[in-house]
């Protein structure tokens, strides 16, 4: 199914918690292609009952990736504490805490920071977003709703290259980045858009 509406996407959202049992909402996609964009649309249209637990908080820290010797491709599936997100994702659903604390990542100095984001049990909706949701076996089938998120291709490279630079690499150096690593991540992600529930299309 593709969806380029999102008053159709916000009342399948709240469609999720119709029934008042925690729902957790996935939205994955390549780099640069507007997940992030859209699920922070998507909680702020919702308000009070949603929070948005990005998987990016999951990134190995600097040392540890200069340890494996993965520096150099940093956001790819394997520089993440993948099994960590699954768990994350498996107590949120639980909602057996009062408050369940998930880490951030800061991109000013790309590291992630543990116990950035609270997420309530009153919280009735979790919207979850990063590239690899619909790649791991073990988070699938956390996922009441799977979203993944197109854009034109043109668009999106433009996009990520211009975060890069704000970011502080330098315009050749965000290109190459761009072309050598994203890409290729883009690749394996764009493998997974069939276990998705819903195709998104928005122009955002």
């Amino acid at each position: 199914m593709v969806i380029d509406d999102l008053d159709a996407l916000l009342a399948r959202a709240r469609q999720l918690i119709a029934d008042g049992r925690r729902a957790v909402l996935g939205i994955a996609g390549p780099p640069g292609g507007g997940k992030s964009t859209l699920a922070e649309m998507v909680v702020a249209a919702l308000g009070d009952v949603a929070a948005l637990v990005p998987m990016d908080g999951f990134h190995l820290a600097q040392p540890e990736l200069v340890r494996l010797g993965r520096r150099d491709r940093m956001g790819a599936p394997d520089t993440f504490d993948a099994a960590g997100y699954a768990a994350l994702l498996a107590r949120l659903r639980a909602r057996d805490d009062e408050v369940v604390y998930a880490p951030a990542f800061r991109r000013e100095i790309e590291e992630p920071i543990a116990g950035a984001i609270a997420v309530p049990a009153g919280v009735p909706l979790v919207v979850t977003e990063g590239n690899y949701l619909l790649l791991w076996d073990a988070v699938r089938p956390l996922l009441d709703e799977a979203w993944f998120v197109e854009m034109d291709e043109d668009t999106r490279l433009q996009w990520l290259i211009q975060r890069h630079i704000e970011f502080g690499k330098a315009p050749d150096e965000a290109r190459a980045w761009v072309m050598r690593s994203d890409q290729a991540n883009a690749a394996v992600v764009a493998a997974t858009r069939d276990r998705a529930d819903v195709v998104v299309r928005l122009a955002i």
